[in-house]
């Protein structure tokens, strides 16, 4: 568990080095725009919220497979802001050894095969809690933790999920600012799907799979639209 969660920041750690340049940390990116890793938590959390049928006027269905990719997403964010604020040499292994010991990553860790909550509002209530937490002037980013993975358990989200998805998206974001995410000329729908969708269906298709293999298959299938 521990190596899982430390592979997990130091891909984190590597992917906003090469985003937005070694220093990030101090605040800013390579370009001169000012990063603001909460304000990332809580926009993901309004397009979570838009994966359930919240909506009272009209008649629509909950997207849990979009939940999950959405928690993921949040999940990128949640280490960004833990890494921005940790300053230590060891911090992928410091950070590690902190979330195994937190009770409700313990908790979430159990559920290997829970079925999303059926009350889509308890699940909201949790979300807005997390906007809340993070959208004001000071926040407490072990509150932030607490809630997020108790927010996985009733979404139906394991940690053998959340690692592989993890895993799938980091390089699927990789593969984006390859492809021209940064000057707007790369394509985010491939023949009707959503790359986020392609991902996770190869991710399916192939359960052991590696990171070059997987950045291999979304070349290929990139290629062809």
């Amino acid at each position: 568990m521990i190596k899982r969660l430390e592979n997990m920041f130091l891909m984190q750690q590597k992917l906003n080095d090469d985003t937005c340049g070694i220093g990030w940390e101090q605040g800013f990116a390579k370009n001169g725009k000012m990063i603001s890793f909460r304000r990332c938590v809580y926009m993901e959390c309004a397009e979570l919220i838009d994966s359930f049928d919240w909506k009272h006027w009209k008649l629509g269905k909950n997207n849990f497979l979009n939940v999950k990719i959405e928690l993921v997403d949040i999940w990128h964010f949640i280490m960004s802001l833990l890494l921005e604020e940790t300053k230590r040499e060891d911090k992928a292994s410091f950070l590690a050894h902190e979330i195994n010991s937190n009770k409700n990553f313990i908790s979430f860790c159990k559920y290997k095969h829970a079925n999303p909550e059926e009350n889509i509002y308890m699940i909201i209530n949790d979300i807005e809690s997390i906007i809340h937490k993070t959208s004001g002037f000071s926040y407490d980013i072990e509150e932030v933790v607490n809630v997020f993975f108790a927010l996985c358990v009733k979404c139906g989200l394991s940690f053998d999920e959340l690692y592989s998805k993890y895993i799938g998206k980091n390089v699927l974001n990789k593969f984006r600012q390859e492809h021209g995410y940064n000057d707007g000329t790369y394509k985010k729908v491939w023949n009707d799907l959503e790359d986020n969708e392609v991902m996770s269906n190869i991710l399916k298709e192939n359960q052991n799979i590696d990171i070059n293999e997987l950045y291999a298959k979304l070349e290929e299938v990139y290629s062809k639209i």
